[in-house]
């Protein structure tokens, strides 16, 4: 069985850590994930030595993303899209709303939402007034 390596995360890795902080991961992990992408690097004396500074930048890149989703909060507040489909006579539509008909619906009011960060429990199926969640920053 391999061995945990000691890996410094450069941007923040959801269900792992945030940019900065040394984490152990699994070495096939970091070589074909982390690696590759650029969200880490070998925790080696010279790597060790940029750890304030990969924080401070973590800090800065959440601090723009925190300002951003608060401008686009407050253009979608209140707002609501209508999508229309065709259905049966119970209420059913034929097919369904994806969270990428959604992203459509508010492209088309000037306003862009990244479609992985609109959350269905599941596809719309029926005729009906329906809410989701959007995520506007990582965790």
């Amino acid at each position: 069985m391999a061995t945990a390596t000691k890996v410094l995360l450069q941007a923040d890795v959801e269900n792992l850590g945030s940019g900065g902080e040394i984490v152990r991961v699994r070495p096939g992990f970091a070589r074909n994930f982390l690696l590759p992408r650029g969200l880490a690097v070998p925790a080696t004396a010279g790597n060790l030595a940029r750890v304030e500074d990969l924080k401070k930048a973590a800090a800065g890149r959440k601090q723009a993303e925190m300002i951003e989703a608060q401008e686009l909060a407050k253009k979608l507040e209140g707002s609501a899209v209508k999508i229309t489909r065709a259905a049966g006579d119970e209420g059913k539509m034929f097919g369904s709303v994806t969270s990428k008909d959604i992203g459509d619906a508010f492209e088309k009011l000037g306003v862009t939402i990244d479609r992985k960060k609109i959350q269905l429990a599941e596809p719309i199926k029926t005729l009906a007034r329906s809410k989701f969640r959007s995520s506007f920053t990582a965790p």
